[in-house]
């Protein structure tokens, strides 16, 4: 799980703002492609669809995410009931800037 699930604009009330919603699995999608800097193809693999779908959901994530910024709406990250395995490796992808966050084990 994301640590923020909201996010608005600066200086604007959440109450008044148009809402954009950002599934959990658009989360993940753009989590791994964008920053772990994962292939669609291992993205695929992580998520266990195709690699079509992939492109799909990664399409979907981006144009929420762009029209939450180009409109000014709140990005909201919500979606139902999700099991979370532990990431394989050191969760860097390929060519990954690994931000010193890596998985220590456990949930």
């Amino acid at each position: 799980m994301p640590p923020v699930m909201t996010f608005k604009p600066a200086g604007a009330r959440a109450r008044g703002l148009t809402r954009c919603v950002l599934g959990l699995d658009e989360f993940e999608a753009l989590r791994l492609a964008d920053y772990e800097g994962l292939s669609q193809e291992e993205v695929a693999e992580r998520l266990g669809v195709s690699r079509p779908t992939v492109s799909r959901i990664l399409a979907r994530a981006r144009g929420t995410v762009a029209g939450a910024l180009v409109e000014g709406c709140a990005l909201v990250i919500e979606g139902g009931p999700v099991s979370f395995a532990p990431p394989v490796g050191r969760g860097r992808g390929r060519g990954g800037r690994g931000r010193g966050r890596r998985w220590r084990g456990g949930f």
